[in-house]
């Protein structure tokens, strides 16, 4: 399988948070699965650190190439292509973060690790 992380299942995961639960926890550590980590991730890690959100994220957000790397992930640029579809993306969800990771979830045929359920409204597939 092919797992794209949401940004709060890479940060959680990276801190071994349990609020991420054993489905997700097997996937993620299963070797054979590929995990990404979408370029979105890092802006918005690095977004919200900067703003205050994040305030115990600076591991991450200091290095978040290396933060990648150091879990054995895949970085997942965004394409032109990428970034108009999750424009153009009908429905109710309207974080710009979201609706990249919605786009690059249908675009690379990935499943996607999230615990948000507004994800459900679109036709991808979502592990929890």
């Amino acid at each position: 399988m092919r797992l794209l992380l949401d940004t709060h299942a890479f940060l959680w995961w990276s801190e071994d948070n349990p609020r991420l639960p054993p489905p997700a926890r097997q996937a993620i550590r299963d070797e054979n699965n590929d995990v990404l980590i979408s370029a979105a991730t890092a802006w918005e890690i690095t977004t919200k650190h900067r703003i205050g959100k994040l305030p115990d994220a600076d591991p991450i957000a200091s290095d978040i190439p290396g933060a990648i790397a150091a879990q054995g992930f895949q970085e997942l640029p965004i394409t032109v292509a990428e970034a108009a579809r999750a424009g153009a993306l009908p429905g109710p969800h309207r974080d710009p973060f979201d609706r990249m990771l919605i786009a690059q979830t249908l675009s690379h045929n990935l499943i996607l690790i999230s615990n948000e359920t507004l994800f459900d409204r679109y036709p991808i597939h979502r592990l929890w």
